[in-house]
Formats: C-alpha cells, structure tokens, sequence
C-alpha cells in the first residue's frame, strides 16, 4: 500500500511492507524522499519520524543536486560511452552487415547498417551492455554462494527505471539494471552481494546492515563510489 505525505515543498512516499522498522531513503537524481514503513505504523507516526529527520532529508537532496549527470545518449561520434568505469569515444561504422559492438583501445565501435534508426541504435547498444553483465554475473554469484551460505535459483538482467537491483527472497531470484555495465566493477560487486544478503534478510534493517558488514566491511565505500559516478538522466536508488 502506497500514499504520500508532505513536509513543507518535500513530498515523501509512504510504503507500508511486511517489516518490523521503519526505513528513510533519498533517492537520485532528484532527491525523491521514500520511506518504508511497518504495516501497523500509522500515518501520523510517519509524520512525525519523517520530521525528525528533515535536516537529514534535506542535506542529502542537496549532495544529490550537486552531483554530476549523464546527458542523454545519442548515439554519434565520438559521444563518450562507458564500459566498467572507463571512458570510450563512441565510432560509427555504417555497413550492410549484422549490427555488433566492439572495443578497441579507447573507442567503442557500433557498426550499424545506413538506414538504422536512432531508436535502433539505442536498443542495439542497450542489449549489447546487457550482455556484457550477462557474462560478468555469473562469476560474482559463484564466488559468494559460499562464503555468504546462500544460493541464488536465478539472475535477472534487465533495464530498471528505479533500482540498481532488487531481490525476489521467497524465489530465490536477484535481478541487476544493465545500468551497472557502465560502473566500475566493484559497485557491480557490491550490488551483487547487496542482493544476495536480502536472501537472508528482506528488509534494510540492522540485520542486514550486520550482514553487509560483515561479508563486505568496504560496502559503504563501494556504494559511495556508485553514488559519486555520473548518474543517469533518469532516477535509480540503492
């Protein structure tokens, strides 16, 4: 169940879930305020915890504000592209072949046949990023089974408007934001990992703060590296 609630020019989401505490979150890029809330908790207690934490909320739109964002893509020469944190200049190749994708030193070739669309550009280089996450995956998953005690049935790669990752804990099953192929590789790890703990526990709570701590001491770190890199020109939130 969802409603909102508004302090002031700040208007915050209310979800309650099937949780035990109750969660804040300021979301990129806007600084969209979220607060996961126990079912039983009514909307005036809301009120007054998200009060409480009004400085809070509002230091952090500002960080969020300042930070650097990605202009949309549009697919053209020597447009910077990104792949696991580096930086290419993107190469148009027209040619009556199967379209493909291929890097060489610091450019990333698209070859394209001459009436392919703009729209068409865009989806081959988006399947393209998803396949490369498709290969990256599968080695993360197999190096944290064991040492986090937990398995995970299946992987999702998809394009996510909201998230960098959810977990589906009663199917066992993580889903990743292709996104994530144009980050360095340990903010892939770290929502990878972040993922799989929510196999152990399904809220943000100090159990799964434990959790984080204990198999990854660096999260903070990786996750503050995540949120420092140029954000998309749409919104995501971990």
């Amino acid at each position: 169940m969802t409603s909102q609630i508004k302090l002031g020019d700040i208007a915050i989401d209310v979800v309650r879930k099937d949780i035990k505490n109750i969660h804040l979150s300021v979301h990129p890029p806007a600084g969209r305020v979220r607060i996961s809330a126990p079912r039983r908790m009514t909307l005036d207690n809301i009120r007054v915890f998200a009060i409480s934490k009004l400085g809070w909320i509002k230091k952090q739109q500002h960080k969020l504000q300042e930070q650097v964002r990605e202009t949309p893509r549009e697919c053209i020469d020597r447009e910077s592209h990104y792949l696991w944190g580096r930086r290419y200049l993107l190469k148009i190749v027209e040619k009556e072949a199967v379209p493909f994708v291929a890097l060489k030193h610091n450019t990333m070739v698209l070859r394209l046949r001459p009436d392919t669309s703009d729209a068409q550009k865009q989806i081959i280089l988006a399947e393209w990023y998803r396949e490369q996450l498709k290969i990256a995956v599968p080695d993360l998953i197999a190096k944290w089974e064991p040492l986090m005690g937990v398995r995970v049935e299946k992987f999702f790669v998809q394009r996510m408007k909201t998230k960098w990752g959810s977990c589906n804990h009663r199917a066992r099953n993580i889903r990743l934001n292709t996104e994530l192929a144009k980050k360095p590789p340990e903010c892939l790890e770290y929502v990878v990992v972040h993922e799989m703990a929510h196999l152990l526990e399904p809220s943000h709570n100090s159990r799964f703060v434990a959790l984080m701590d204990r198999f990854m001491p660096s999260w903070r770190n990786h996750r503050e590296e995540l949120n420092r890199s140029p954000l998309g020109h749409e919104e995501w939130e971990m």
